[in-house]
């Protein structure tokens, strides 16, 4: 019983596509996930890259923020072209 039930779980895994079947668990929070992935880069950026320790969370924040903000500005942008510039692109 629990040999089928591995066998069984083992095929239906090898026969998963990621690129054409991708799995859904984020797919409506996507976004939410830049925070923790910022900061875990401002972390290990500032931990390799500064001479002490002194203010380290500090500068961890300020980077985080600066990311966040700079993927918040690069989205209004290609916003911001995709509603306005394409349209006026010629279309033949």
């Amino acid at each position: 019983m629990i040999s089928t039930m591995l066998a069984s779980a083992g095929s239906a895994l090898l026969a998963w596509t990621p690129f054409i079947n991708p799995i859904n668990a984020f797919h409506q929070w996507w976004y939410m996930l830049l925070l923790p992935l910022s900061f875990g880069i401002s972390v290990i950026y500032k931990a390799i890259r500064m001479a002490s320790l002194e203010g380290f969370w500090r500068q961890v924040a300020l980077m985080t923020a600066q990311i966040v903000l700079a993927m918040i500005g690069l989205a209004i942008i290609v916003a911001l072209i995709v509603q306005w510039a394409i349209p006026w692109l010629p279309v033949e």
